[in-house]
This record gives C-alpha cells, sequence and structure tokens, in this order.
C-alpha cells in the first residue's frame, strides 16, 4: 500500500493527467481528433488528476513520510 503512496506516483499521475489534458487541446485544435476523442482524451486527465489527488489526500491522512 505505501508503493501507492509514493510521492513520485502521486507527481507522475498528476503530470500525466496535465499532458493528457493539453494533449486533447492541442490535438482537437489541429483538427487531428474531434470533439468525441477529445472529450475522452479530458476524461482520462480527469482520472489520472483524480487518483493523483485521492492518492495525495490518503498519504496526508495516514501519515505516509514524502
Amino acid at each position: 500500500m505505501e508503493a501507492l503512496l509514493d510521492r513520485r506516483l502521486v507527481i507522475a499521475l498528476a503530470v500525466a493527467g496535465g499532458v493528457l489534458a493539453v494533449l486533447a487541446s492541442f490535438l482537437q485544435v489541429r483538427g487531428i481528433v474531434g470533439a468525441k476523442g477529445a472529450r475522452n482524451l479530458n476524461y482520462a486527465a480527469y482520472a489520472f488528476m483524480g487518483a493523483s489527488m485521492l492518492l495525495f489526500a490518503l498519504a496526508g491522512l495516514w501519515g505516509v513520510p514524502a
């Protein structure tokens, strides 16, 4: 369980979510993906960022060292 609350994993999930969100907008503006494709990429981005926030909160509640 402590491996899931590792600081590097939390940061990596947040960064991956941010990259996916930017990528969704970039690809839609360039016309590579349509609105539905960009929306799906944004949903994936929110899932990554949400997982990061959840793990961050759990690490704080359980007192896992940084």
